[in-house]
């Protein structure tokens, strides 16, 4: 039986003593992108933060290709963090670069790369997310879309096999979400992306994902396929998708 790519293991994390994760159990396989849904503060992000050690576990563990990220060294992590790409939720450009800069940072930051090769990288990264005509404009010359896209080109340039996505869609309007979510699908299908994907918007998070893991007050209440998830019995399941219905219609 292969490795999951994504393990975690019964994982606590607690704040002031109230748990904000309580035994959280899930695996992401190779290949797949995985929809994390719930209520809001129900440990949705917190999740995302404890692949890349942000956050480390209370108790139980986090793997990534079986690399206990919690408890590896220094140089293990670095390995682990140069695997995956991180889409923050506002896009986190710096506004006194342009969008080709804010794409060649991590480049020129952490590699030794010569700048021919971080151009080709930045180009093809651009390419993928359908953004190479606004290179040269800065982050205040662009929409909000267009800053998320840009921001998934950075999170891509290190040839991250993983990306994680915290409400890549949050605040932007219905279409442009639409855009988002269909380039987190052709990421997926034309470079093997594995992603994970901390959504709000079920209806995308439906067209997008292989499974869908609904969290609740930091525990797993279902983890399946969007066919089985629409059509699960439990009863956390239906009222959350009672609550999301406007969506779904």
């Amino acid at each position: 039986m292969n490795t999951p790519l994504i393990e975690f293991d019964n994982v606590v994390k607690k704040f002031n003593g109230v748990a904000v994760l309580d035994g959280l159990s899930f695996t992401v396989e190779k290949g797949e992108v995985l929809a994390l849904v719930g209520p809001s503060g129900t440990g949705k992000s917190v999740t995302l933060k404890h692949l890349v050690r942000l956050l480390t576990p209370s108790s139980g563990r986090v793997l990534v290709d079986g690399v206990d990220v919690g408890e590896c060294s220094s140089k293990e992590l670095d390995k682990i963090r140069a695997r995956i790409g991180y889409l923050f939720q506002g896009g986190a450009l710096l506004a006194w670069m342009n969008v080709f800069d804010n794409v060649a940072l991590p480049l020129r930051e952490c590699t030794n790369l010569p700048e021919s090769e971080i151009e080709r990288k930045v180009e093809d990264a651009l390419a993928a997310v359908e953004l190479s005509a606004a290179k040269e404009k800065y982050p205040a010359e662009i929409s909000g879309g267009m800053q998320k896209r840009a921001g998934l080109a950075r999170a891509i340039v290190r040839s991250s096999d993983i990306v994680l996505y915290d409400e890549p869609t949050s605040g932007l309007d219905p279409v442009t979400s639409v855009t988002i979510n269909r380039l987190i699908r052709k990421l997926n299908r034309e470079l093997g992306i594995t992603s994970v994907v901390v959504t709000h918007d079920l209806q995308g998070a439906l067209a997008f994902a292989d499974r869908i893991l609904l969290i609740k007050d930091g525990k797993k209440v279902e983890c399946a396929t969007c066919e089985e998830f629409v059509k699960s019995d439990k009863p956390a399941v239906k009222e959350f998708l009672a609550a999301m219905k406007g969506e779904l219609k």
